[in-house]
Protein backbone atom coordinates (compact mmCIF):
# COMPACT_ATOMS: atom_id res chain seq x y z
CA UNK A 1 0.00 0.00 0.00
CA UNK A 2 1.20 3.27 -0.80
CA UNK A 3 2.47 6.34 1.79
CA UNK A 4 0.02 9.08 2.12
CA UNK A 5 1.39 11.37 -0.64
CA UNK A 6 2.82 14.80 0.60
CA UNK A 7 3.45 18.43 -1.44
CA UNK A 8 6.00 19.20 -3.68
CA UNK A 9 8.63 22.03 -1.99
CA UNK A 10 8.98 23.68 -5.27
CA UNK A 11 5.21 24.15 -5.75
CA UNK A 12 4.23 27.99 -6.09
CA UNK A 13 0.89 28.43 -3.65
CA UNK A 14 -1.53 31.44 -2.70
CA UNK A 15 -2.96 31.95 0.47
CA UNK A 16 -3.52 34.33 3.00
CA UNK A 17 -1.64 34.37 6.81
CA UNK A 18 -5.48 34.01 8.24
CA UNK A 19 -5.55 30.52 6.27
CA UNK A 20 -2.67 29.20 8.31
CA UNK A 21 -4.60 29.52 11.82
CA UNK A 22 -7.02 27.24 12.99
CA UNK A 23 -10.49 28.78 13.03
CA UNK A 24 -11.12 28.24 16.67
CA UNK A 25 -7.14 28.43 17.47
CA UNK A 26 -6.82 30.00 21.16
CA UNK A 27 -4.31 32.26 19.08
CA UNK A 28 -7.58 34.15 17.76
CA UNK A 29 -9.03 34.83 21.52
CA UNK A 30 -5.40 36.01 22.68
CA UNK A 31 -5.17 38.56 19.35
CA UNK A 32 -8.78 39.64 20.09
CA UNK A 33 -8.34 40.24 24.13
CA UNK A 34 -4.79 42.32 23.46
CA UNK A 35 -6.08 44.00 20.38
CA UNK A 36 -8.80 45.49 22.95
CA UNK A 37 -6.68 46.09 25.86
CA UNK A 38 -5.82 50.29 26.53
CA UNK A 39 -2.21 49.75 26.72
CA UNK A 40 -1.58 53.33 28.65
CA UNK A 41 -3.46 52.26 31.27
CA UNK A 42 -1.00 49.86 32.33
CA UNK A 43 1.84 51.59 32.20
CA UNK A 44 3.23 51.60 28.59
CA UNK A 45 5.39 53.79 26.98
CA UNK A 46 4.17 56.29 24.26
CA UNK A 47 6.00 55.40 20.76
CA UNK A 48 9.39 57.35 20.06
CA UNK A 49 9.13 59.99 17.62
CA UNK A 50 12.86 60.02 16.88
CA UNK A 51 14.99 56.83 16.03
CA UNK A 52 14.57 53.31 14.57
CA UNK A 53 10.94 52.32 14.89
CA UNK A 54 9.63 50.28 18.39
CA UNK A 55 8.19 47.07 17.59
CA UNK A 56 4.13 47.23 18.91
CA UNK A 57 3.97 46.36 22.84
CA UNK A 58 0.59 44.60 21.35
CA UNK A 59 2.48 42.45 19.39
CA UNK A 60 4.99 41.79 22.34
CA UNK A 61 1.91 41.07 25.15
CA UNK A 62 0.28 38.44 22.94
CA UNK A 63 3.84 36.87 22.35
CA UNK A 64 4.03 36.67 25.99
CA UNK A 65 0.73 35.17 26.76
CA UNK A 66 0.60 32.71 24.08
CA UNK A 67 4.15 31.62 24.78
CA UNK A 68 3.14 30.89 28.28
CA UNK A 69 0.02 28.93 27.67
CA UNK A 70 1.95 26.63 25.22
CA UNK A 71 5.02 26.15 27.77
CA UNK A 72 7.53 28.50 25.24
CA UNK A 73 8.92 30.90 27.90
CA UNK A 74 12.52 31.81 27.09
CA UNK A 75 13.40 34.73 25.00
CA UNK A 76 15.59 32.90 23.08
CA UNK A 77 12.35 30.30 22.50
CA UNK A 78 10.28 33.19 21.65
CA UNK A 79 12.40 34.50 19.56
CA UNK A 80 12.94 31.15 17.34
CA UNK A 81 8.99 31.09 17.78
CA UNK A 82 8.57 34.31 16.02
CA UNK A 83 10.77 32.80 12.73
CA UNK A 84 9.00 29.11 12.52
CA UNK A 85 5.56 29.38 14.45
CA UNK A 86 2.72 30.35 12.49
CA UNK A 87 0.35 31.23 14.70
CA UNK A 88 3.19 33.51 16.28
CA UNK A 89 3.85 35.15 13.05
CA UNK A 90 0.05 35.94 12.40
CA UNK A 91 -0.78 37.07 15.62
CA UNK A 92 2.92 39.52 15.42
CA UNK A 93 2.46 40.15 11.91
CA UNK A 94 5.98 38.50 10.93
CA UNK A 95 8.03 40.50 13.30
CA UNK A 96 10.99 38.96 14.57
CA UNK A 97 12.20 40.95 17.16
CA UNK A 98 15.67 39.20 18.87
CA UNK A 99 15.78 37.69 22.31
CA UNK A 100 17.06 40.58 23.93
CA UNK A 101 14.57 43.25 23.17
CA UNK A 102 12.05 40.60 23.95
CA UNK A 103 13.60 40.08 27.53
CA UNK A 104 13.55 43.56 27.94
CA UNK A 105 9.82 44.50 27.12
CA UNK A 106 9.11 41.84 29.96
CA UNK A 107 11.76 43.66 32.32
CA UNK A 108 9.74 46.88 31.64
CA UNK A 109 6.59 46.11 32.34
CA UNK A 110 6.51 43.26 34.43
CA UNK A 111 3.76 45.28 36.60
CA UNK A 112 0.72 45.44 34.23
CA UNK A 113 1.02 41.43 33.84
CA UNK A 114 -0.91 41.05 36.80
CA UNK A 115 -3.50 43.72 36.08
CA UNK A 116 -4.18 42.14 32.49
CA UNK A 117 -4.55 39.18 33.94
CA UNK A 118 -7.42 40.84 36.20
CA UNK A 119 -8.89 43.12 33.65
CA UNK A 120 -9.35 39.43 31.45
CA UNK A 121 -11.94 38.30 34.83
CA UNK A 122 -13.79 41.28 35.11
CA UNK A 123 -14.35 40.66 31.46
CA UNK A 124 -15.46 37.19 31.82
CA UNK A 125 -17.15 37.52 35.14
CA UNK A 126 -20.33 38.68 33.02
CA UNK A 127 -20.83 35.71 31.51
CA UNK A 128 -19.96 33.06 34.60
CA UNK A 129 -21.87 32.81 37.77
CA UNK A 130 -19.13 32.80 40.61
CA UNK A 131 -18.99 29.98 43.83
CA UNK A 132 -17.21 30.32 46.49
CA UNK A 133 -13.21 30.37 46.48
CA UNK A 134 -10.98 27.10 47.49
CA UNK A 135 -7.23 29.10 48.56
CA UNK A 136 -4.34 26.92 48.30
CA UNK A 137 -0.38 27.25 47.81
CA UNK A 138 2.26 25.35 45.31
CA UNK A 139 5.73 25.14 45.63
CA UNK A 140 7.49 26.48 42.64
CA UNK A 141 10.82 26.91 42.00
CA UNK A 142 12.98 29.91 42.26
CA UNK A 143 15.93 30.71 40.09
CA UNK A 144 18.11 29.73 42.70
CA UNK A 145 20.25 26.96 43.61
CA UNK A 146 20.60 25.02 47.04
CA UNK A 147 23.82 25.68 46.97
CA UNK A 148 23.51 28.96 46.83
CA UNK A 149 20.98 29.09 49.90
CA UNK A 150 22.11 29.60 53.41
CA UNK A 151 20.08 29.45 56.59
CA UNK A 152 21.54 30.11 60.13
CA UNK A 153 21.87 26.52 60.87
CA UNK A 154 23.58 25.81 57.49
CA UNK A 155 25.96 28.35 57.77
CA UNK A 156 26.82 27.43 61.71
CA UNK A 157 27.55 24.26 60.59
CA UNK A 158 29.97 25.41 57.30
CA UNK A 159 32.26 27.67 59.50
CA UNK A 160 32.61 24.86 61.87
CA UNK A 161 33.96 22.70 59.33
CA UNK A 162 36.02 24.96 57.51
CA UNK A 163 37.78 25.80 61.36
CA UNK A 164 38.95 22.54 61.46
CA UNK A 165 39.78 22.01 58.22
CA UNK A 166 42.20 24.94 58.31
CA UNK A 167 43.57 24.00 61.37
CA UNK A 168 44.38 20.89 60.02
CA UNK A 169 46.02 22.24 56.90
CA UNK A 170 48.15 24.76 59.40
CA UNK A 171 48.87 20.70 61.45
CA UNK A 172 50.39 19.69 57.81
CA UNK A 173 51.79 22.76 57.32
CA UNK A 174 53.89 22.63 60.25
CA UNK A 175 54.45 18.74 59.89
CA UNK A 176 55.90 19.28 56.49
CA UNK A 177 58.47 22.32 58.06
CA UNK A 178 60.12 18.96 60.33
CA UNK A 179 60.46 16.47 57.43
CA UNK A 180 62.85 17.13 54.71
CA UNK A 181 60.70 14.29 51.99
CA UNK A 182 56.97 14.70 51.04
CA UNK A 183 54.25 12.35 49.38
CA UNK A 184 53.85 13.45 45.81
CA UNK A 185 50.79 14.06 45.90
CA UNK A 186 50.49 16.31 48.84
CA UNK A 187 53.18 19.32 48.51
CA UNK A 188 53.50 22.22 50.41
CA UNK A 189 52.19 24.20 47.42
CA UNK A 190 49.07 22.57 47.15
CA UNK A 191 48.37 22.59 50.66
CA UNK A 192 48.59 26.74 51.14
CA UNK A 193 46.00 27.02 48.13
CA UNK A 194 43.95 24.40 50.25
CA UNK A 195 44.18 26.57 53.09
CA UNK A 196 44.14 30.39 51.25
CA UNK A 197 40.65 28.77 49.84
CA UNK A 198 39.43 28.05 52.74
CA UNK A 199 40.19 31.18 54.59
CA UNK A 200 38.58 33.03 52.00
CA UNK A 201 35.28 30.54 52.25
CA UNK A 202 35.21 31.32 55.49
CA UNK A 203 35.51 34.67 55.71
CA UNK A 204 32.88 34.80 53.18
CA UNK A 205 30.59 32.83 55.25
CA UNK A 206 31.17 34.87 58.71
CA UNK A 207 30.06 37.98 56.52
CA UNK A 208 26.81 36.08 55.61
CA UNK A 209 26.16 34.73 58.75
CA UNK A 210 26.82 38.76 60.39
CA UNK A 211 24.81 39.68 57.48
CA UNK A 212 21.75 37.12 58.83
CA UNK A 213 22.22 38.68 62.58
CA UNK A 214 22.10 42.20 61.70
CA UNK A 215 18.97 41.90 59.50
CA UNK A 216 17.48 39.07 61.41
CA UNK A 217 16.86 37.30 58.25
CA UNK A 218 15.96 33.65 58.69
CA UNK A 219 17.85 32.96 55.32
CA UNK A 220 19.98 34.50 52.79
CA UNK A 221 19.50 33.63 49.09
CA UNK A 222 22.61 34.43 46.60
CA UNK A 223 21.20 34.55 43.44
CA UNK A 224 17.01 35.51 43.89
CA UNK A 225 17.15 37.30 47.40
CA UNK A 226 13.69 37.10 47.82
CA UNK A 227 13.53 33.11 47.14
CA UNK A 228 13.63 30.29 50.02
CA UNK A 229 14.42 27.12 51.20
CA UNK A 230 10.92 25.44 51.36
CA UNK A 231 10.01 21.88 52.07
CA UNK A 232 8.19 19.82 49.26
CA UNK A 233 6.96 16.32 48.16
CA UNK A 234 10.34 15.87 47.15
CA UNK A 235 12.39 17.37 50.19
CA UNK A 236 13.76 20.74 50.04
CA UNK A 237 14.16 22.95 47.47
CA UNK A 238 14.75 26.83 47.29
CA UNK A 239 11.18 28.13 45.74
CA UNK A 240 8.46 30.26 46.07
CA UNK A 241 4.85 29.73 47.59
CA UNK A 242 2.11 31.55 45.10
CA UNK A 243 -1.11 31.07 46.44
CA UNK A 244 -4.43 30.87 44.75
CA UNK A 245 -7.99 31.57 45.01
CA UNK A 246 -10.32 28.89 42.52
CA UNK A 247 -13.75 29.49 41.81
CA UNK A 248 -15.80 26.40 42.38
CA UNK A 249 -18.53 26.79 39.83
CA UNK A 250 -15.87 27.64 37.30
CA UNK A 251 -12.89 25.83 38.65
CA UNK A 252 -11.08 29.52 37.28
CA UNK A 253 -8.30 31.54 38.96
CA UNK A 254 -10.36 34.64 40.33
CA UNK A 255 -6.53 36.06 41.79
CA UNK A 256 -3.54 34.80 43.44
CA UNK A 257 -1.50 36.43 45.79
CA UNK A 258 2.65 35.84 45.53
CA UNK A 259 4.83 34.79 48.44
CA UNK A 260 7.76 33.97 49.82
CA UNK A 261 6.46 32.42 53.03
CA UNK A 262 7.32 28.75 53.58
CA UNK A 263 4.05 27.76 55.20
CA UNK A 264 0.25 28.91 54.31
CA UNK A 265 -0.43 30.53 57.48
CA UNK A 266 -2.27 33.80 57.74
CA UNK A 267 -2.85 34.26 54.00
CA UNK A 268 -6.72 33.58 53.61
CA UNK A 269 -7.22 37.33 53.88
CA UNK A 270 -4.71 38.68 51.90
CA UNK A 271 -5.56 36.19 48.70
CA UNK A 272 -8.87 36.90 49.39
CA UNK A 273 -8.50 40.93 50.15
CA UNK A 274 -8.56 42.17 45.87
CA UNK A 275 -11.31 39.37 45.31
CA UNK A 276 -13.57 41.32 48.14
CA UNK A 277 -12.84 45.04 47.18
CA UNK A 278 -13.79 43.55 43.32
CA UNK A 279 -17.16 42.77 44.68
CA UNK A 280 -18.16 44.80 48.03
CA UNK A 281 -22.05 44.21 48.16
CA UNK A 282 -21.51 40.57 48.36
CA UNK A 283 -20.04 38.37 51.47
CA UNK A 284 -17.42 35.35 50.22
CA UNK A 285 -17.54 32.12 51.27
CA UNK A 286 -13.45 30.34 51.22
CA UNK A 287 -12.51 27.26 51.89
CA UNK A 288 -8.37 26.02 52.84
CA UNK A 289 -6.76 22.92 54.34
CA UNK A 290 -5.55 22.97 57.77
CA UNK A 291 -2.40 24.44 56.92
CA UNK A 292 -4.73 27.76 56.88
CA UNK A 293 -5.43 27.65 60.42
CA UNK A 294 -4.79 30.59 62.12
CA UNK A 295 -7.35 32.28 64.76
CA UNK A 296 -6.15 36.09 63.75
CA UNK A 297 -6.31 35.31 59.98
CA UNK A 298 -10.00 34.24 60.30
CA UNK A 299 -10.81 36.70 62.01
CA UNK A 300 -9.89 39.61 59.84
CA UNK A 301 -11.68 37.25 56.82
CA UNK A 302 -14.94 37.85 59.40
CA UNK A 303 -13.90 41.24 59.63
CA UNK A 304 -13.66 42.04 56.16
CA UNK A 305 -16.85 40.29 54.58
CA UNK A 306 -15.05 37.00 53.75
CA UNK A 307 -16.60 33.60 55.83
CA UNK A 308 -13.64 31.37 56.15
CA UNK A 309 -14.48 27.51 56.48
CA UNK A 310 -10.92 25.88 57.49
CA UNK A 311 -11.04 22.47 57.96
CA UNK A 312 -10.50 21.42 61.20
CA UNK A 313 -9.01 18.34 62.74
CA UNK A 314 -10.37 15.01 64.20
CA UNK A 315 -12.79 15.74 66.66
CA UNK A 316 -13.42 19.39 65.92
CA UNK A 317 -16.34 21.27 64.45
CA UNK A 318 -15.30 24.51 64.91
CA UNK A 319 -12.50 26.96 66.15
CA UNK A 320 -12.91 28.55 69.52
CA UNK A 321 -11.95 32.34 68.50
CA UNK A 322 -11.26 35.34 70.93
CA UNK A 323 -11.37 39.26 70.09
CA UNK A 324 -10.93 42.35 71.91
CA UNK A 325 -14.42 43.74 73.02
CA UNK A 326 -15.54 47.47 71.94
CA UNK A 327 -18.51 49.35 73.18
CA UNK A 328 -20.20 50.67 70.32
CA UNK A 329 -23.13 50.31 68.10
CA UNK A 330 -23.26 48.89 65.18
CA UNK A 331 -25.53 47.95 62.41
CA UNK A 332 -26.08 44.42 61.87
CA UNK A 333 -27.69 43.74 59.11
CA UNK A 334 -25.09 46.10 56.80
CA UNK A 335 -22.13 43.49 55.03
CA UNK A 336 -19.97 46.57 55.20
CA UNK A 337 -16.89 45.64 56.73
CA UNK A 338 -16.41 48.90 58.86
CA UNK A 339 -19.98 47.67 60.21
CA UNK A 340 -18.78 44.32 60.69
CA UNK A 341 -16.38 44.63 62.36
CA UNK A 342 -17.92 46.90 64.78
CA UNK A 343 -20.72 44.06 65.59
CA UNK A 344 -18.15 41.31 66.59
CA UNK A 345 -16.18 43.48 68.71
CA UNK A 346 -19.55 44.66 70.25
CA UNK A 347 -20.26 41.10 70.37
CA UNK A 348 -23.11 40.54 68.62
CA UNK A 349 -23.31 38.04 65.35
CA UNK A 350 -24.15 40.25 62.17
CA UNK A 351 -26.85 38.46 60.51
CA UNK A 352 -24.88 37.12 57.05
CA UNK A 353 -22.87 35.01 60.31
CA UNK A 354 -25.90 33.73 62.05
CA UNK A 355 -25.13 30.31 60.09
CA UNK A 356 -21.56 30.01 60.78
CA UNK A 357 -20.89 31.93 64.31
CA UNK A 358 -22.79 30.49 67.30
CA UNK A 359 -22.19 30.72 70.96
CA UNK A 360 -21.22 34.60 71.23
CA UNK A 361 -20.58 35.96 74.54
CA UNK A 362 -18.75 38.64 75.90
CA UNK A 363 -16.53 37.51 78.93
CA UNK A 364 -13.90 39.08 81.41
CA UNK A 365 -10.40 37.24 81.36
CA UNK A 366 -6.99 37.64 83.05
CA UNK A 367 -4.06 38.91 81.08
CA UNK A 368 -0.16 38.88 82.03
CA UNK A 369 1.23 43.10 81.61
CA UNK A 370 4.59 43.73 81.93
CA UNK A 371 5.24 46.76 84.26
CA UNK A 372 6.69 49.51 82.30
CA UNK A 373 9.95 51.48 84.06
CA UNK A 374 13.31 50.81 84.79
CA UNK A 375 14.62 47.56 85.40
CA UNK A 376 16.11 47.45 88.86
CA UNK A 377 19.42 48.41 89.40
CA UNK A 378 21.16 45.37 90.83
CA UNK A 379 19.79 43.00 88.37
CA UNK A 380 22.23 40.18 87.68
CA UNK A 381 22.92 39.13 83.93
CA UNK A 382 24.22 36.43 82.25
CA UNK A 383 24.62 38.50 78.86
CA UNK A 384 28.13 38.78 78.69
CA UNK A 385 31.03 37.47 76.06
CA UNK A 386 30.15 34.22 73.64
CA UNK A 387 33.04 32.66 75.96
CA UNK A 388 31.08 33.55 78.69
CA UNK A 389 27.98 32.28 77.85
CA UNK A 390 29.54 29.15 76.67
CA UNK A 391 31.08 28.49 79.89
CA UNK A 392 27.62 28.96 81.73
CA UNK A 393 26.09 26.49 79.18
CA UNK A 394 28.71 23.35 79.89
CA UNK A 395 27.34 23.27 83.37
CA UNK A 396 24.43 21.73 82.20
CA UNK A 397 22.42 25.01 80.98
CA UNK A 398 20.49 26.32 77.35
CA UNK A 399 21.86 29.94 77.48
CA UNK A 400 19.62 32.24 74.84
CA UNK A 401 21.31 35.45 73.30
CA UNK A 402 18.42 37.81 72.42
CA UNK A 403 20.97 39.49 70.58
CA UNK A 404 22.01 37.15 67.65
CA UNK A 405 19.31 35.30 68.41
CA UNK A 406 20.50 31.95 69.33
CA UNK A 407 20.91 29.50 72.12
CA UNK A 408 24.30 27.68 73.32
CA UNK A 409 23.63 23.88 74.79
CA UNK A 410 25.33 22.28 77.14
CA UNK A 411 27.45 20.85 74.44
CA UNK A 412 28.78 24.20 73.24
CA UNK A 413 26.70 23.83 69.61
CA UNK A 414 24.60 26.53 68.63
CA UNK A 415 20.67 26.09 68.64
CA UNK A 416 19.18 28.55 66.05
CA UNK A 417 15.25 29.65 65.89
CA UNK A 418 12.99 26.72 63.96
CA UNK A 419 9.54 28.93 64.46
CA UNK A 420 7.66 30.90 66.72
CA UNK A 421 4.89 29.00 68.26
CA UNK A 422 0.90 30.24 68.28
CA UNK A 423 1.50 31.43 71.92
CA UNK A 424 4.49 33.74 71.21
CA UNK A 425 7.35 31.06 72.59
CA UNK A 426 10.58 31.25 70.25
CA UNK A 427 11.26 27.47 69.25
CA UNK A 428 15.34 26.36 68.39
CA UNK A 429 16.93 23.57 67.40
CA UNK A 430 19.54 22.26 65.72
CA UNK A 431 19.20 18.74 63.75
CA UNK A 432 22.42 18.11 62.13
CA UNK A 433 24.30 18.75 65.66
CA UNK A 434 22.10 17.10 67.99
CA UNK A 435 22.48 13.70 65.53
CA UNK A 436 26.24 13.78 65.45
CA UNK A 437 26.42 14.83 69.28
CA UNK A 438 28.32 12.30 71.94
CA UNK A 439 26.34 13.43 74.96
CA UNK A 440 23.14 13.38 73.40
CA UNK A 441 22.42 10.49 75.89
CA UNK A 442 22.92 13.11 78.53
CA UNK A 443 20.52 15.97 77.14
CA UNK A 444 17.73 13.87 74.95
CA UNK A 445 15.99 10.66 75.45
CA UNK A 446 12.83 11.61 73.05
CA UNK A 447 11.38 9.76 70.41
CA UNK A 448 12.72 12.30 67.52
CA UNK A 449 16.02 12.72 66.20
CA UNK A 450 17.16 15.87 67.74
CA UNK A 451 16.59 18.25 70.72
CA UNK A 452 13.48 21.03 70.50
CA UNK A 453 13.90 23.97 72.93
CA UNK A 454 10.78 27.08 73.57
CA UNK A 455 11.87 29.88 75.05
CA UNK A 456 9.68 33.27 76.02
CA UNK A 457 11.27 36.36 74.85
CA UNK A 458 11.95 36.94 77.95
CA UNK A 459 13.41 34.06 79.47
CA UNK A 460 17.43 34.06 79.42
CA UNK A 461 17.95 30.19 79.67
CA UNK A 462 17.27 26.74 80.99
CA UNK A 463 18.30 24.12 82.85
CA UNK A 464 18.71 20.32 81.31
CA UNK A 465 17.67 18.30 84.05
CA UNK A 466 19.06 15.01 82.06
CA UNK A 467 22.26 16.39 81.72
CA UNK A 468 22.86 18.01 85.45
CA UNK A 469 20.88 14.10 86.77
CA UNK A 470 24.25 12.73 84.75
CA UNK A 471 26.51 15.38 86.08
CA UNK A 472 25.23 14.81 89.69
CA UNK A 473 24.77 18.74 89.94
CA UNK A 474 21.81 20.51 91.03
CA UNK A 475 20.53 23.42 88.92
CA UNK A 476 20.51 27.38 90.36
CA UNK A 477 19.16 29.42 87.30
CA UNK A 478 19.21 32.75 87.16
CA UNK A 479 15.91 34.40 87.17
CA UNK A 480 15.48 37.36 85.04
CA UNK A 481 13.46 40.28 87.32
CA UNK A 482 11.33 41.73 84.70
CA UNK A 483 8.18 42.43 86.56
CA UNK A 484 4.42 41.59 85.66
CA UNK A 485 1.24 42.41 87.06
CA UNK A 486 -2.06 40.90 85.70
CA UNK A 487 -4.99 42.71 84.94
CA UNK A 488 -8.75 42.16 83.54
CA UNK A 489 -9.82 42.78 80.20
CA UNK A 490 -13.16 41.84 78.37
CA UNK A 491 -13.35 39.78 74.98
CA UNK A 492 -15.41 38.42 73.09
CA UNK A 493 -15.63 34.92 72.55
CA UNK A 494 -17.61 32.66 69.85
CA UNK A 495 -17.43 29.47 68.13
CA UNK A 496 -16.85 29.40 64.22
CA UNK A 497 -18.11 26.30 62.79
CA UNK A 498 -17.39 25.71 59.08
CA UNK A 499 -19.40 24.30 56.20
CA UNK A 500 -18.14 20.37 56.01
CA UNK A 501 -19.88 20.18 52.66
CA UNK A 502 -17.73 23.01 51.25
CA UNK A 503 -14.76 21.14 52.92
CA UNK A 504 -15.09 18.71 51.04
CA UNK A 505 -15.39 19.84 47.53
CA UNK A 506 -12.14 21.82 47.81
CA UNK A 507 -10.37 18.82 46.77
CA UNK A 508 -11.28 18.60 43.64
CA UNK A 509 -10.71 22.37 43.34
CA UNK A 510 -6.94 23.99 43.71
CA UNK A 511 -4.99 21.01 42.79
CA UNK A 512 -6.66 21.01 39.20
CA UNK A 513 -5.41 24.46 38.11
CA UNK A 514 -1.49 23.88 39.92
CA UNK A 515 -1.60 20.19 38.12
CA UNK A 516 -2.22 21.77 34.34
CA UNK A 517 0.17 25.26 34.71
CA UNK A 518 3.02 22.48 36.26
CA UNK A 519 2.22 19.77 33.61
CA UNK A 520 0.36 20.95 31.10
CA UNK A 521 1.96 24.46 30.69
CA UNK A 522 5.67 22.96 32.00
CA UNK A 523 5.42 26.07 34.63
CA UNK A 524 7.32 24.00 37.30
CA UNK A 525 9.82 27.08 37.90
CA UNK A 526 10.68 30.92 37.38
CA UNK A 527 12.80 32.26 35.06
CA UNK A 528 12.81 35.40 36.74
CA UNK A 529 14.27 36.89 40.10
CA UNK A 530 12.48 38.65 42.76
CA UNK A 531 9.63 38.83 44.45
CA UNK A 532 8.21 41.33 41.72
CA UNK A 533 9.29 39.87 38.63
CA UNK A 534 7.86 36.38 39.51
CA UNK A 535 4.46 38.17 40.76
CA UNK A 536 4.58 39.35 36.98
CA UNK A 537 5.84 35.50 35.22
CA UNK A 538 2.87 33.73 37.63
CA UNK A 539 0.18 35.89 36.59
CA UNK A 540 1.23 34.72 32.79
CA UNK A 541 0.72 31.45 34.02
CA UNK A 542 -3.04 32.15 35.49
CA UNK A 543 -3.49 33.75 32.41
CA UNK A 544 -2.68 31.33 29.79
CA UNK A 545 -4.82 28.80 32.12
CA UNK A 546 -7.95 30.96 32.60
CA UNK A 547 -8.01 31.91 28.36
CA UNK A 548 -8.02 28.09 27.97
CA UNK A 549 -10.43 27.24 30.77
CA UNK A 550 -12.94 29.89 29.68
CA UNK A 551 -13.26 28.67 26.13
CA UNK A 552 -13.61 25.24 27.07
CA UNK A 553 -16.69 26.57 29.53
CA UNK A 554 -18.29 29.26 27.45
CA UNK A 555 -17.18 27.99 23.85
CA UNK A 556 -15.24 29.76 21.19
CA UNK A 557 -17.67 32.06 19.73
CA UNK A 558 -18.85 33.54 22.87
CA UNK A 559 -14.91 34.25 24.18
CA UNK A 560 -14.20 36.03 20.78
CA UNK A 561 -17.87 38.08 21.54
CA UNK A 562 -16.30 39.07 25.07
CA UNK A 563 -12.84 39.48 24.12
CA UNK A 564 -13.25 41.87 21.25
CA UNK A 565 -16.25 43.86 22.59
CA UNK A 566 -14.50 45.91 25.45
Amino acid sequence: MPYVPTFDRTQMMMCSWDSFVAPESIARLIDAFVNSLDLVKYGVKEIATEGRPAYDPKGMYKLYIYGSRKGIRSSRKLEESCKVNLEVKWMTGGVEPDFRTISDFRKDNIDSLKEIFHEFNRRISGAVEWGFSSVDGSKFLANNSKDNNFTKNKLDDRIKWLNAHTDEYLRILEEMDDEEETQENLTREVIEAKLKEARERLARYEVYQKLMEETGAPQLSLTDVDARLMKNKNGFAVAYNPQTAVDSETHLIRDFEMTNQVTDHGMLNPTMKNIRKEYPEEILEVVADKGYEKAEDMVECLENGIIPHVITGDGKDGYELEISYEENEADIKSIKPEELKKSLHAGQIPDVYKEVISDMKVAEVRRKVKEEGEEPENEVSIYGTPEEMLERAEKGYFVRDPERNLVYCPAGEILRQKSIKKNGNIRYANKTACKNCPNRNKCYKGKGGWKEIDFTKDTLEKPCKEWMKAEGKESSTIKNNTRWHYEKVKVVKFILKPSREKMIERMCLSEHPFGTIKRAMGATYFLLKGLRKVTGEFALFCLGYNIERAKNLLGFDKMMEIMAGA
